[in-house]
């Protein structure tokens, strides 16, 4: 949500800086994410000065350019050349100056420089209207008025107007603060809590009357649930134009591109108090009648982004006598709109309800300024006053004059919540014993009604508009805000009991792995649960039947829950790649859920994702891609850490992957690795490799549980290392090599492994030749030649007989 500082000092007279502002927004709970500023030109018309032209003359060597010398209020004029066909001498006319900067429609800059134009010196520019952002015309030079003073700031003469833009991060239960207003009566708040008492400026209306009973609409609301209040009234006679400046401004530094006088002054007043508004046509209302009705499902209906939708029998409709004219509350109709001809409107202004206009605006995929403050619950007891309001602004910018008296249907009025409010379940909700006199100042100050008073609390009316406060912690939370968080003493006394807790606690193994892949680089990602049901798409192990769909999605892409890590992660993949973050290692803890016949399930998941270089460029080192082997070791020391060992590979069954390996210590499966399929990395616009993990982390932590790590005495006496080289059949794994030598000598024998592989050149075809070492270990005497010697040679017999292996 953004908010003009200059808008929001209409209601509040304060002189704090923007910043200083935003710092007490961000501790009454609207937090401030940024502050913008914003100029109604762009560049502020800096270094642009009014001149007189004193000689025009046609330029020698080009038809349609003159030589002008302009007077800017220096001790010497100016000779700027000119291609504008309407320069004359004589004439108060905007310069920039050398240096001066430029913005093109587009807002790119450009400066003015000295420089020669067909052999003839210019040093400056005399600027077109369009080329200062001060309209669209670029048919000549824009000419000022005659009275002007030479050398005065252009940017003085049309008041260029300068504003700080917060953007704040609103949460969605803060219905009542999405408006200038609703700021600004929170910001009241806290300066009341600081000593600082502000008055809130409220627009007056007082001046609202009607000056004729020539157009009277009727309006009927069938159903008083959907719409518990509408209000509306016609103004005639009025001009639909461009907007003032002013208009334009408030509208532009909050992001809105102004329409016309009209539609703007609806979401001025929208943006103003929250309320929004719409304007019908008149003369397009059929039987000068509004019906407040739903539809028939499967109705045409256009919008005014010119899309034929078909309506759904809860979608609450606006309707003159024939035909439906608006979605309630979220989108108006292409045929009912305000348009350059319209000379007189009927001016809506309702309060719906919050879950049908939720409803229907994610039913249509409709997210407008309106339908997002209808759905959180706006004030109902604001409807008529900003009526009044827009209609007022409408007559000031649009001429017309009030042509009926306010239609205003409000058969149940919504009422205010009661609250009662313990002072000692404040103190123990807070931690600290806030003095009541203060706790009676923030509440008055929240527009909070104090009925009765006891020495052991408060008898409360809270405004309909809060309807976030509607329960004794609620109220809390608000005097808690308001108080400041900051403001409440940290004790110096921490109490802690001890918990006899397993080892094997899920959060305790998650924390130890976590921390063993941080040391290791690899940074930890947080993705959505929800998700986009075309991922099923991408792989044949997941099944569409086992959807967990939402009942009320945020829209189709977070429509589902997620079957798999693996779409999640590689949207943080493109996410860093497309930022050129090309070298990545990422872990992820999270679940995964399924519909299994209508019982829903969840597991327990841990994914890795690496890829790229391994280790980051550096001018002493060379980098190393990583590869499989680099992704097996680091499954392989997440199990080993959690005690896991012993455990086998199998070829991975999952069309995910284009090659991998799955784990498992028996029939239990604990992960699946390998290189991402290239139909999966192109889904997502990825071109290099991605390397992934999948552990089944239910079924890891069960393997954890039956595996206690066990400790021994590091050995007194020396290892030894023998190596052989061996000329093999290609088909044989060095699996083959280890199982072999560890049944051959199992007592002494430590460790086999394999540190150099040869195919080639003066080799037999067909064969291939590994170099294995061997430790060996007594860990009670030193061995002796003569042992290790008989051991390596059985090793040696064995190896012949069972792999027709030959020594090198």
């Amino acid at each position: 949500m953004k908010i003009s500082y200059n808008w929001l000092k209409q209601f509040i007279n304060v002189d704090w800086s923007a910043e200083k502002i935003g710092e007490l927004l961000t501790d009454l709970g609207l937090e401030v994410e940024g502050i913008e500023p914003y100029q109604s030109v762009k560049g502020g018309l800096q270094g642009i000065v009014v001149g007189e032209v004193l000689t025009c003359v046609q330029h020698d060597n080009a038809d349609r350019l003159k030589v002008t010398t302009v007077n800017i209020g220096e001790n010497k004029p100016l000779q700027i050349v000119c291609g504008a066909p309407n320069v004359a001498v004589g004439q108060k006319v905007p310069v920039a100056t050398i240096g001066t900067t430029l913005y093109t429609a587009e807002g790119e800059a450009w400066t003015i420089k000295k420089g020669k134009i067909r052999g003839e010196e210019s040093h400056g520019m005399i600027c077109a209207e369009d080329e200062l952002g001060l309209g669209k015309s670029h048919d000549g030079i824009m000419v000022l008025d005659n009275s002007l003073q030479v050398g005065t700031l252009v940017a003085d003469v049309f008041k260029v107007e300068n504003d700080q833009v917060f953007e704040i991060g609103l949460t969605p239960n803060r219905a009542d603060a999405m408006s200038h207003f609703g700021t600004a009566r929170d910001l009241k708040a806290g300066l009341v809590q600081k000593e600082i008492n502000v008055e809130l400026i409220t627009p007056s209306v007082s001046s609202f009357h009607v000056d004729s009973r020539t157009l009277k609409i009727d309006v009927e609301v069938e159903d008083k649930t959907l719409a518990p209040r509408y209000c509306g009234v016609t103004i005639s006679g009025l001009k639909v134009a461009e907007s003032p400046s002013w208009l334009q401004n408030r509208l532009k530094a909050i992001g809105l591109m102004p329409k016309n006088n009209v539609v703007d002054i609806t979401n001025y007043v929208l943006h103003e108090l929250g309320q929004p508004l719409h304007a019908f046509d008149a003369s397009k209302i059929t039987g000068n009648k509004v019906v407040v009705k739903t539809l028939p499902t499967g109705t045409k209906f256009t919008t005014l982004d010119g899309v034929d939708r078909e309506l759904h029998e809860e979608d609450l409709m606006i309707c003159n006598a024939e035909n439906p004219m608006c979605i309630a509350g979220v989108f108006g109709g292409i045929d009912s709109g305000v348009t350059e001809s319209t000379t007189s409107i009927f001016l809506e202004s309702a309060y719906f309800n919050p879950v049908s206009v939720r409803k229907t605006a994610k039913r249509h995929a409709m997210n407008t300024d309106a339908s997002f403050r209808f759905e959180r619950g706006i004030d109902p007891n604001i409807t008529e006053y900003a009526l009044k309001r827009a209609a007022l602004l409408i007559q000031e910018v649009a001429g017309g004059k009030i042509t009926s008296d306010i239609i205003d249907l409000y058969p149940k009025k919504i009422e205010d919540f009661q609250v009662r409010l313990s002072f000692e379940n404040a103190s123990k909700m807070i931690g600290e014993e806030i003095p009541k006199e203060i706790i009676k100042r923030i509440l008055t100050s929240l527009d909070i009604k104090i009925n009765n008073v006891t020495e052991t609390g408060l008898g409360l009316t809270i405004p309909a508009y809060r309807n976030d406060v509607s329960r004794e912690a609620d109220v809390i939370e608000e005097i808690l805000r308001v108080y400041g968080y900051n403001n409440i003493n940290t004790t110096e006394k921490l109490n802690a009991s001890i918990s006899n807790m397993s080892k094997f606690e899920d959060y305790k193994l998650q924390n130890v792995i976590g921390n063993q892949l941080a040391a290791q680089g690899f940074f930890e990602i947080m993705s959505n649960s929800l998700t986009t049901p075309n991922y099923i798409k991408l792989s044949n192990n997941l099944n569409e039947d086992h959807n967990v769909a939402m009942l009320n999605p945020l829209s189709n892409d977070l429509s589902v829950m997620r079957q798999s890590l693996l779409f999640s992660g590689l949207e943080a993949v493109e996410h860093n790649i497309n930022r050129r973050r090309y070298d990545l290692k990422l872990f992820e803890f999270g679940k995964t859920y399924h519909n299994y016949n209508g019982n829903r399930e969840e597991f327990k998941h841990l994914s890795i994702f690496v890829t790229g270089n391994k280790n980051t460029e550096r001018w002493n080192s060379t980098t190393t891609p990583s590869d499989f082997f680099f992704l097996k070791g680091t499954v392989t020391a997440v199990l080993n850490r959690l005690g896991i060992s012993n455990f086998k590979s199998s070829p991975i069954q999952n069309d995910a992957f284009s090659e991998g390996v799955s784990l498992s210590l028996g029939k239990t499966k604990l992960v699946e690795f390998g290189l991402i399929h290239k139909k999966a990395l192109k889904h997502f616009g990825i071109t290099q490799d991605v390397l992934f993990a999948d552990f089944d982390w239910d079924n890891v932590l069960s393997m954890a549980k039956h595996n206690n790590i066990k400790f021994k005495d590091i050995p007194k006496y020396p290892e030894v290392r023998r190596d052989f080289a061996l000329l093999l059949d290609e088909t044989i794994t060095f699996e083959q090599i280890d199982s072999i030598a560890m049944k051959t000598e199992k007592q002494l024998l430590k460790d086999v492994d394999l540190f150099d592989v040869y195919q080639g050149k003066n080799l037999p075809k067909g064969k291939k030749s590994y170099a294995v070492s061997f430790i060996l270990q007594d860990e009670h005497n030193t061995l002796t030649d003569k042992q290790i010697d008989k051991i390596m040679s059985k090793l040696q017999s064995n190896f012949e007989k069972e792999l027709g292996a030959e020594l090198r």
